[in-house]
């Protein structure tokens, strides 16, 4: 890493620098795991590295079929460089089967298929453990106007489908993710497009016949092996092939 860089911000999972050119950043991906709004924290060595390369795979995919994301290319074993954003201040999360906080939430049983996906919001504040809120609290806050919530929306339920479909091909259940969506502007007007990152850190990922749980669900719970079952996603995406082996103790 080049210490001499303007570091601009240092989030849970990532860090961001100023990038080479106006309008452009430079994401570096951390070790850190972080749980419970960051009560529950490790240093997980090669992480980084893995959700660098898996976001990589799914956000240039994702532009492939028109959901504009911020991804530009990947400059290293950490880092990207990605379009500069206005973060709107929501996680997205859509779910397709029951688990986590919903179960809890609504004391319905874990891996109950939902019948149709359900997307919900929740404030990003920290200091208020993320709040769920409505679309009203939404447009009468103005975190987002009326037609950037249609758009997101129907850009997460593109994501959904697609991302569906990538991982049922390689006998993985997306159960649930979540994800984030900045403005970028051109003149006066702005649009929508997808930022942050999609990697086992935002995605609740079962395999299909087992129901093993190959994301950060191990870490949030104590189930082990969390470097192991990331590695694991990406093999099954086939993106290992010019990837250093990843296991817990570093790069190998």
């Amino acid at each position: 890493m080049n210490t001499k860089r303007k570091k601009l911000y240092e989030g849970k999972a990532k860090i961001l620098y100023e990038g080479p050119e106006p309008g452009t950043l430079i994401q570096y991906f951390k070790d850190d795991a972080t749980a419970f709004n960051a009560q529950k924290k490790a240093t997980l060595e090669g992480k980084g590295v893995i959700n660098n390369r898996i976001s990589e795979f799914i956000m240039s995919r994702l532009n492939s079929i028109g959901v504009t994301n911020h991804f530009i290319k990947r400059l290293n074993l950490r880092e990207q460089l990605i379009r500069e954003v206005e973060i709107i201040p929501l996680e997205v999360v859509c779910r397709n089967v029951v688990a986590g906080s919903l179960a809890q939430r609504l004391g319905q049983e874990e891996g109950t298929p939902l019948p149709r996906s359900i997307i919900e919001f929740y404030y990003k504040k920290d200091e208020l453990n993320d709040p769920m809120v409505t679309e009203e609290h939404i447009t009468a806050f103005n975190w987002a106007t009326t037609q950037e919530l249609d758009d997101i929306l129907a850009m997460t339920v593109r994501v959904n489908d697609y991302l569906c479909g990538m991982f049922g091909a390689v006998g993985i259940t997306l159960v649930d993710f979540k994800i984030e969506f900045g403005r970028v502007w051109e003149n006066d007007f702005s649009r929508v497009i997808l930022a942050d990152e999609i990697s086992p850190d935002s995605c609740r990922l079962w395999d299909s016949t087992t129901g093993e749980k190959l994301d950060k669900d191990r870490f949030r719970r104590d189930l082990g092996d969390v470097i192991e079952s990331y590695t694991e996603v990406a093999r099954r995406l086939g993106i290992m092939k010019d990837m250093p082996t990843v296991i817990q103790g570093g790069l190998h």
